[in-house]
């Protein structure tokens, strides 16, 4: 395993491996030698040609016919993967790259798809032998390349994702996709000029890749081109308006543009819903203050500070989300459980194989207090995708029954497969703090610190208390201080 490089925290929002370029790896000439007859090629290339097209139906029948002629091509196999995962049959799409590595151990697009099946269900670190699989069997594609780079630098092996990045420029000198990886690098280590040429010269920007715009809005950020940030923020807020790092980016560049009744206007109705950040709550009561109505500002003031209460929130309805997602939460917000059950096994009924409809029956079993089963469905939906939402829920699910020990092995191994997400960091860290590990209380936290985590006022309260109960007064009181600059309304100790 590469060493780790050490971590720049201005630019810590990005997930390279999510980065919009491809949702999922395309198939090239590396499978050809297996690809079959010519017949079932050209069924191949047509299927191809209409999944590019968004024409899942027609793509699907022209699959299904050539599995009829070759039922055991792995590459054929592979393709009705990829189709199954874009049409939300994640399960029966796993099934299908699995076959398909059967049939082909060294099939280089089935295992980089496997690769990014595994990242989306085990965590960065797992999926890494997976792609240097892929790249074993076709060493020279640029996707394959672009894709372990991507994921190296979310694990945070900069130094490999730099090596790696060349040998695709090698093999591709304009690559955007390198071009855009190393402008990450460079804006990481503060060469925002150099990172905003290489930026721009990937083009991906200009295109509308969101990842693009969010690096491009985050190196203005750092060059004090709040304006700039705000303009680009507030278009991808269009686009994405249920992305709530994009919102929290776009609040803080009005903040530091001193857009104080911008903010107010964009962001108040959304701090004093339940499942606000406390970052976002905070910015809206130190733009009110700001304005001069402390009376107005204090409620936010005090829900930033305090944090969250409780181990879960029900989070807020959301007309811009997918359709299932926007209902069960309309239903549980209402209180409405047994609708939400109803609706839940509907789904499950239709959609039987989406690791999505078992996420949304977990949400809901866990609404109704049907905490074993909701852990069953998540434990079906992280078969195939383990996004942090569903650990830390299933977490909420295991301490609901007693189980704290299973909860914090969850956790744990969530943050080993995601060593850079600073929730979890900080979850963590409230854990040992309860009993009483005040060292990884202490070392959980600044390296969620060094990861940008360094503005959550629960978080620099933890650190301070940490402090104190170690004996370093000095370090407690500096964190103190920083917590009374977000909070002036907390007098620091003395």
């Amino acid at each position: 395993m590469p060493e780790r490089s050490a971590p720049f925290a201005a630019f810590a929002a990005l997930a390279l491996s999510a980065c919009g370029v491809a949702d999922l790896p395309a198939n090239d000439a590396s499978g050809s030698a297996i690809a079959g007859s010519d017949a079932v090629q050209a069924l191949l290339k047509e299927a191809r040609e209409a999944l590019q097209d968004g024409d899942l139906a027609d793509a699907g029948q022209l699959l299904e016919e050539a599995r009829g002629m070759e039922p055991e091509n792995a590459v054929v196999w592979s393709d009705i993967a990829r189709l199954r995962y874009r049409s939300g049959e994640h399960a029966l799409a796993l099934e299908a790259v699995q076959f398909a590595l059967e049939l082909a151990p060294r099939y280089a697009p089935a295992l980089l798809l496997r690769a990014q099946m595994v990242r989306d269900a085990h965590g960065l670190t797992a999926a890494l032998p997976w792609f240097e699989s892929a790249i074993d069997a076709d060493p020279d594609n640029p996707e394959m390349l672009g894709e372990y780079a991507a994921t190296l630098g979310d694990a945070g092996y900069f130094t490999r994702m730099l090596e790696v990045t060349r040998e695709l420029l090698e093999i591709e000198p304009r690559s955007p996709r390198a071009l855009y990886l190393n402008a990450v690098l460079a804006a990481r280590a503060g060469e925002t000029v150099l990172a905003k040429s290489l930026l721009e010269r990937s083009g991906l920007a200009a295109e509308g890749v969101s990842s693009a715009m969010l690096l491009d809005a985050l190196i203005d950020l750092s060059d004090r081109r709040y304006d700039s940030a705000a303009e680009t923020l507030a278009e991808l807020s269009l686009r994405q308006p249920g992305n709530r790092r994009v919102s929290e980016l776009f609040a803080r560049s009005l903040w530091l543009g001193a857009r104080d009744d911008e903010l107010v206007e964009r962001f108040a109705q959304q701090a004093r819903r339940d499942d606000a950040s406390p970052y976002l709550i905070m910015l809206v009561g130190r733009a009110l203050e700001r304005q001069g109505n402390r009376k107005s500002a204090a409620p936010y003031l005090e829900r930033a500070y305090a944090g969250r209460v409780g181990g879960w929130v029900t989070l807020s309805p959301d007309a811009s989300l997918p359709e299932p997602t926007a209902r069960m939460r309309e239903l549980v917000s209402a209180q409405n459980i047994s609708a939400a059950r109803r609706y839940a096994r509907r789904l499950q009924s239709r959609y039987p194989a989406s690791a999505d409809i078992s996420a949304l029956s977990g949400d809901a079993a866990l609404a109704d207090g049907q905490f074993a089963q909701a852990l069953e469905l998540y434990g079906k939906a992280a078969k195939v995708r383990r996004p942090w939402p569903l650990t830390r829920k299933a977490g909420a699910a295991y301490r609901s029954m007693g189980e704290d020990v299973a909860a914090d092995v969850l956790i744990a191994r969530h943050l080993a497969g995601e060593p850079r997400n600073t929730e979890a960091l900080l979850l963590v860290a409230e854990w040992a703090a309860r009993r009483e590990d005040w060292l990884r209380v202490a070392v959980l936290l600044d390296n969620a610190i060094t990861l940008g985590a360094g503005n959550d006022p629960r978080l620099l309260k933890l650190r301070g208390i940490a402090a104190r109960a170690l004996g370093k007064d000095e370090d407690a009181r500096r964190f103190e201080r920083m917590t009374w600059e977000l909070h002036p309304g907390i007098l620091p100790q003395g």
